[in-house]
């Protein structure tokens, strides 16, 4: 038996006029709030082994490294003795687009804020570890059970976005088309279940892939979307049953490639996007969406015991430091080839061309002078290699090597776009499109010049409880690419007793997406935004391999072995970097506040003749 506790609290990190995290549009910011955000905080412990871990899910975009860093400094400073560190601490998140950003050491993810928010960072650091501490005060002796149950085939849950890239996978046997992209995905929702040793509900918390964007990209709300509403409407159940405190997180699967929108509307605007859900109304369709979800997690609650099984054993944790900017991966992973190695991050063309379903970003004319330089990029840095030292012409061939077929956009760890570090000297000018007058305004205001914008030293993380294992990893994953590690990760943990492997992707960090080597050939959104390149997924594979093995042995025989650590940075890095409204957003705003006088000098008026 082990001793449970789960609670949660509020995280709503709210700041007029900062950008959402999500879809890195210029005009997507916070203006009011649809719905409160929440972190859930679960506790487990095995107080015989002396042993506990605490697994929190947040209704946010992504977790950052900061922000986990921040959660345990403030946690140790509430409590010294509160034993929770980087190996036995898993922060992830369930990724709406639709809450706040600013809260990341690295520039490129707060482009659309633009800058470090220290109002957002510190609320959500503060409600984070109110949500540990209300779990800690509620720790009791209970049972875990484990148990799934898979969507039928006529729930309007999930589809596959990116089929081209899908059917190029050697699994699928069948073509999919988007007459069947509800079947091009995985179906199953995992489910643990917690409840007191009297059989007193406690809490659960599932994964299921689907994309948390429910809601457009014209939003201008804070929102939980669809897995908030889930959450939502599955407390609100246990609650008329006199349940208050039971806790429902709905965390993010394996949604690399997995869209909420399955409805074509050819009215609206291209920016916004073409695709919707069940409704016009798109927070109707996230109610929709988080609806489904929560009946089927409530069907595989109240059926857990008959089809589940008792998660029991001892707990044990690791994690792993990986430099994914240099990874050789293992042959047995990448095709038998010895040589597939990742390489510095770079983010592609067909990234900034947007999800289409999901919401798209540059317009195709752009997307088309954007591949153009690129390409002329590449020419001439191949062409400078006749002239330059062996230094730079080992770095231009890692670089097209490790990327492969993708377009290079931003080099997002040497600090340059389209090839030059000279980002007003851009050739794209501003006024083609907002997007780039936005990225010109951010590194030429906010700087960001003497620290890489995305990271290179990423977690890895393994819980073990029990009979089950949480694999935590910090991007995102596709369908098929989730497949391939689960695989790998249950054919190594069997030996450690594992019966049941759960992915937890955007966990204690980010830096992009996932897919697989065949699946990135094809370059659309998913691979252009796997940074480290083309052998990504080998490279998660090795490291988490390497990771696996190393937890077969008993704590004192291990030996850890990471890569680097994580670079901290100081409040006055951080200082370098403030928010900093943009000029249109000013110019909105005051606008804003014309029309308002205007108004109120009219209405004046009116109360002047009526007396």
């Amino acid at each position: 038996m082990f001793q449970i506790g789960a609670a949660k609290a509020d995280i709503t990190a709210f700041k007029k006029g900062v950008g959402m995290l999500g879809y890195g549009l210029y005009f997507n910011t916070m203006e009011s709030i649809e719905t409160p955000l929440f972190a859930r905080a679960f506790i487990i412990k095995d107080e015989e082994a002396g042993t506990k871990v605490c697994l929190v899910n947040c209704e946010l975009g992504f977790i950052t490294i900061a922000l986990k860093k921040g959660v345990l400094k403030e946690l140790r400073h509430r409590n010294p003795n509160c034993g929770y560190d980087d190996d036995n601490f898993m922060l992830t998140a369930q990724h709406t687009h639709s809450g706040p950003s600013g809260y990341s050491y690295y520039g490129f993810y707060n482009i659309s804020t633009p800058g470090f928010v220290m109002e957002v960072y510190q609320k959500l650091v503060r409600g984070i570890a109110d949500a540990v501490e209300a779990a800690e005060r509620t720790v009791r002796p209970g049972h875990i059970t484990a148990s799934a149950g898979t969507f039928e085939p006529d729930k309007e849950v999930a589809f596959n976005r990116s089929l081209d890239q899908y059917n190029q996978n050697p699994e699928v046997k069948e073509k999919a088309t988007r007459e069947t992209a509800h079947l091009a995905v995985n179906r199953e929702m995992l489910l643990l279940k917690f409840t007191g040793e009297d059989g007193e509900d406690i809490g659960e918390i599932n994964w299921f892939g689907v994309h948390t964007t429910s809601i457009s990209n014209d939003n201008n709300k804070v929102c939980s979307d669809n897995k908030g509403y889930a959450s939502r409407f599955t407390e609100d159940y246990f609650s008329k049953q006199g349940k208050t405190d039971f806790v429902a997180a709905f965390a993010q699967g394996t949604c690399g490639d997995v869209t909420p929108r399955f409805i074509y509307n050819p009215k609206h605007k291209f920016q916004r996007g073409y695709w919707e859900g069940k409704y016009r109304d798109d927070f109707e369709s996230a109610r929709y969406n988080g609806k489904l979800q929560s009946e089927k997690a409530i069907e595989i609650y109240e059926n857990a015991e008959k089809k589940g099984f008792e998660v029991a054993g001892g707990i044990d944790y690791d994690t792993l430091f990986v430099n994914f900017a240099n990874v050789t991966s293992d042959p047995e992973f990448a095709n038998g080839q010895f040589d597939a190695q990742t390489g510095p991050a770079s983010q592609g063309v067909a990234f900034f061309g947007g999800a289409l379903m999901d919401g798209p970003g540059a317009p195709p004319p752009l997307l088309w002078v954007f591949r153009t330089v690129s390409r002329m990029v590449k020419v001439y840095e191949r062409i400078l290699c006749k002239f330059k030292n062996e230094k730079f012409r080992a770095a231009v061939d890692r670089k097209y090597r490790t990327q492969g077929k993708k377009d290079v956009m931003i080099e997002t760890h040497a600090r340059r776009v389209l090839g030059t570090k000279h980002i007003d000297r851009l050739i794209t000018p501003s006024w083609l499109d907002p997007s780039v007058a936005s990225i010109k305004y951010f590194f030429e205001k906010i700087g960001y010049k003497d620290h890489p914008w995305t990271p290179r030293i990423l977690p890895l993380q393994i819980f073990t409880i029990g009979n089950i294992a949480l694999a935590a990893f910090p991007f995102e994953i596709t369908t098929i690419a989730a497949k391939r590690l689960r695989k790998s990760l249950e054919e190594t943990l069997k030996d450690k007793g594992v019966r049941q492997v759960i992915l937890v992707p955007y966990a204690n960090g980010y830096s992009g997406y996932v897919t697989t080597f065949e699946e990135y050939q094809v370059q659309m959104y998913e691979g252009g935004h796997t940074v480290f390149g083309e052998w990504t997924l080998a490279a998660l594979q090795t490291k988490f391999d390497q990771l696996a093995k190393a937890m077969l042995k008993s704590r004192a025989e291990r030996v850890i072995k990471h890569d680097d650590l994580p670079p901290d940075f100081t409040e006055d890095d951080l200082n370098q970097y403030p928010y900093l409204k943009r000029a249109w957003y000013i110019r909105q705003e005051k606008r804003e506040l014309k029309k308002l006088q205007k108004e109120q000098r009219a209405a004046a008026a009116m109360v002047s003749v009526a007396q």
